[in-house]
């Protein structure tokens, strides 16, 4: 099988439990890091999938990479290559597909339920609901001919599916060490905008282990519908 491709956008915001996934699961993965200006490639045709992980800038800003990466959703859709957003990767499939990108009412920081729009989806495995962790100022609009899947409290649009491809605005990659440097480079952020929707570090970092642990199984449900999709 060919390998996914997977973007990384900020050094700290790689692929996390991903990764771990992906190796348990023997499939073959290669990493790109347009934090560190590596190219994005013209084509979509030389992988099983792609995954783009989160970062702090929008999906508009003037990037040099951002239209390339923009053109490369669209082609990976246009193919049936199964396309898999995290946060700011969500937005940038939702952007792709035509959708509105803009500032969330509020920040969303922190572990916070979401809630599953419709139980008979194939991503979920038919949870009502489940506590997955958030970092973002800004939202998505759901792609026409999308699925909305779930919502939070501050967030109303948290996933939606065009077939083989999920969207995310929440994190579901997340491991320890993420949310323990999350909360150290994000301290500013977190003390400017402390409140309801907002978690302190200590917050954030309490039962961290078992938190964590149930977010994999969590991630693993969701991985595994999506990886049924990839290419050969």
């Amino acid at each position: 099988m060919k390998p996914v491709a997977i973007f990384r956008h900020a050094r700290t915001e790689g692929a996390g439990f991903l990764s771990d996934y992906f190796d348990e699961s023997g499939i073959a993965w290669q990493l790109f890091r347009l934090d560190e200006k590596e190219s994005v490639p013209g084509s979509a045709s030389a992988f099983s999938g792609l995954v783009f992980m989160g970062g702090p800038m929008s999906v508009n800003d003037d990037l040099p990479w951002i239209p390339l990466v923009l053109d490369l959703i669209r082609d990976a859709v246009a193919k049936d290559i199964p396309v898999l957003g995290h946060c700011l990767g969500g937005q940038l499939m939702a952007k792709a597909m035509g959708a509105k990108v803009g500032r969330n009412e509020v920040k969303e920081i922190g572990w916070g339920r979401v809630d599953v729009i419709d139980q008979q989806d194939i991503w979920f495995g038919g949870m009502d609901s489940f506590t997955a962790f958030h970092w973002h100022g800004e939202t998505f609009d759901i792609p026409e001919g999308a699925i909305k899947l779930l919502s939070s409290r501050w967030c109303g649009n948290q996933a939606f599916s065009v077939g083989p491809h999920l969207a995310l605005q929440c994190h579901v990659e997340m491991n320890g060490e993420m949310v323990r440097q999350w909360c150290e480079t994000g301290e500013a952020e977190i003390l400017e905008h402390l409140g309801q929707s907002v978690q302190s570090a200590g917050e954030m970092q309490e039962a961290l282990e078992d938190r964590i642990e149930e977010l994999n199984g969590i991630a693993r449900k969701i991985y595994g519908a999506w990886v049924s999709n990839l290419v050969t």
